[in-house]
């Protein structure tokens, strides 16, 4: 009987500090950022992430994410990531460690989308000094 109750008690335990979005969905998404310029440099938060045309693995986050792209002859295109609430959070109900951990790894939310077209305009300087 004592076992029963010990194995159903760690049970127990162990699901209600389980954080569910972290453990479910990870703590990071596939992004593709495309553009009209091919190769044109891509930052994320200001650091080089690579160039468009290209699938990057971004880092939860309660902030926002800001991603610039540049390419020459072109102005430089600066937006945020959008994000959303992620659902698997709420399977932690009333575990408020579980919420403490989704929320302090970023999991607690998602990028939606996951793809990203975006349009580079000529820069109209560049246009003039020709």
């Amino acid at each position: 009987m004592k076992t029963k109750m010990f194995a159903a008690l760690l049970c127990g335990t162990m699901l209600m500090t389980q954080s569910c979005a972290t453990l479910f969905t990870g703590t990071r998404d596939s992004i593709v950022i495309n553009s009209n310029v091919k190769g044109a440099k891509v930052q994320i938060d200001g650091i080089d992430q690579g160039t468009t045309g290209s699938t990057f693995q971004v880092k939860r986050s309660l902030n926002d994410k800001m991603v610039t792209i540049k390419a020459e002859g072109y102005e430089t295109k600066t937006f945020p990531l959008q994000s959303s609430f992620n659902v698997v959070s709420i399977l932690n109900f009333t575990n408020p460690l579980g919420w403490a951990v989704d929320l302090l790894t970023g999991a607690a939310k998602k990028f939606d989308p996951k793809a990203y077209n975006i349009e580079l305009e000529k820069d109209a300087k560049a246009t003039t000094k020709e």
